[in-house]
């Protein structure tokens, strides 16, 4: 009985180091939220890493929940203290809002680890003004901003000047 007391307790350890010399994930975020996307305009996103374990890290595979999601991974081992990116691309073909999983099988503790994206896909907006868009920009969220150029707004802007000159009005 004693002898099979301790051949269970030495397995037991042998699995817990085991454990511990896996290579593992440090992942900056798991999660990507894309918020509004326009349709059938691809969008992607790399999720950072870096190999934090004790071993060389071995991604065997990468897959997403459906053909929509496209992910592309490093081929070669990342050796303890590397780090990688996984891209992943999706192409925004149905609107409507979306949660989709990517899978990524590799040589961690449970084998896999999964990453998600997120948003809502909605109809493209066409400009159809013959007034020129301009002074576009982004904040920090990465939401584009358009602000529409009229001749009474460029002149506002120029101090009521046109052309370079001062333009006073009759009275």
């Amino acid at each position: 009985m004693k002898k099979y007391l301790f051949l269970s307790l030495v397995l037991i350890s042998a699995g817990v180091m085991a454990q511990d010399n896996l290579a593992k994930f440090k992942w900056d975020s798991p999660e990507f939220d894309f918020g509004k996307i326009a349709k059938e305009i691809p969008v992607s996103h790399e999720f950072s890493f870096v190999n934090t374990g004790k071993e060389t890290l071995i991604i065997t595979e990468v897959k997403a929940s459906c053909g929509c999601t496209t992910p592309t991974w490093p081929r070669d081992p990342l050796p303890p203290g590397a780090s990688g990116t996984i891209k992943a691309t999706f192409n925004a073909a149905t609107m409507g809002i979306f949660n989709k999983s990517i899978t990524v099988t590799a040589n961690v503790e449970g084998g896999t680890a999964v990453l998600t994206i997120k948003g809502e896909v909605v109809e493209k907006v066409e400009v159809k003004s013959p007034v020129a868009i301009s002074k576009a920009g982004s904040d920090a969220a990465g939401t584009l901003t358009a602000k529409k150029e009229t001749p009474a707004a460029k002149k506002a802007e120029n101090g009521g000047k046109k052309g370079g000159k001062t333009v006073k009005k009759k009275q």
